[in-house]
């Protein structure tokens, strides 16, 4: 699939021992968020092998999912256009006066925006005049088993491999099953839910990956009210983490990300000499919806 990626290329900042107060652990950041402008973070991964099957397929149309800011609709755009494609997207909910930024990048990108009530997405009712041969559909935030599998390729990046704990942000679930069927016998894989009473996030990672991995932790307590929601809190952490290492956040994923590894190594959850490396799943476009000045970076 073309993307003008070079996964090859990504970096792995350790973070100093200064962002976290409990001193005896080593951490470190993958950088996935640099990988490309638009398609930023996970999203290519989890994209790469959907786009690869719909071109083998013959397919001319890619239909996928999402919300007024979804990423995920934002890098399906781009991929399908840098790779000839057309692309729809069935948006939650009735169309506002203004769009989003990100419905804008959509739909500067090619995508035809098709905006639905809540309750139809909810059954993800596809207009009639949509199915046809033509079109291939990839599940909301990537899910499936291809959306998994190409999460899983994340650990195949250089430098990798040397952690006890791979942490990552969850919403579907999809990366992080991903990483889950990637680690090492000896690696924990660490999910921090970014939606209120997501409980239905183990029963996705279970379909996903299967019984027989067992070392994995779901943390459903640092969602700052749910999906899209923050906290003072959470702004202040993240202008904080911005000044210490140089590395933004958005309030949606990565912030709440960073919030709960931190917190966690506070309340001693690590063992000593543990060495950690979060996944930054990319998402900073989510921050434009935020007053001017909010944020410091």
């Amino acid at each position: 699939m073309n993307a003008n990626i070079t996964p090859e290329k990504i970096s792995i900042v350790k973070i100093s021992a200064g962002a976290f107060t409990q001193q005896n652990l080593e951490i470190s950041v993958l950088r996935l968020d640099t990988i490309h402008p638009v398609v930023s973070g996970n999203k290519w991964f989890k994209l790469r092998f959907e786009l690869e099957q719909a071109i083998q397929k013959g397919k001319k149309i890619i239909l996928t999912f999402g919300g007024a800011w979804s990423n995920h609709i934002v890098a399906t755009a781009c991929c399908a256009k840098q790779n000839g494609l057309q692309s729809i997207g069935i948006i939650r909910g009735e169309e506002e006066r203004q769009l989003t930024p990100a419905m804008e990048d959509a739909r500067d990108l090619g995508m035809e925006l098709i905006f639905i009530s809540r309750e139809d997405y909810r059954k993800k009712k596809i207009p009639v005049h949509l199915s046809n041969d033509s079109t291939y559909i990839i599940e909301e935030g990537g899910y499936g088993p291809l959306g998994a599998r190409g999460a899983a390729t994340i650990l195949d990046i250089k430098g990798t491999n040397g952690y006890s704990h791979i942490c990552c942000a969850a919403g579907t679930g999809t990366t992080l099953a991903g990483l889950i069927l990637a680690a090492g016998p000896t690696q924990t894989v660490i999910g921090i839910s970014t939606l209120r009473n997501n409980f239905d996030l183990e029963k996705n990672i279970l379909s996903l990956t299967g019984d027989g991995h067992p070392g994995y932790f779901i943390s459903h307590d640092y969602h700052f009210g749910g999906y899209a929601k923050w906290e003072p809190p959470l702004i202040d952490f993240m202008n904080e983490w911005y000044r210490q290492t140089n590395i933004p956040s958005d309030f949606v994923y990565t912030g709440k990300l960073f919030f709960a590894i931190r917190d966690l190594a506070d309340k001693k959850y690590f063992p000593p000499g543990s060495n950690l490396l979060m996944i930054h799943s990319g998402g900073l476009q989510g921050n434009r919806s935020l007053s001017k000045g909010t944020l410091i970076f």
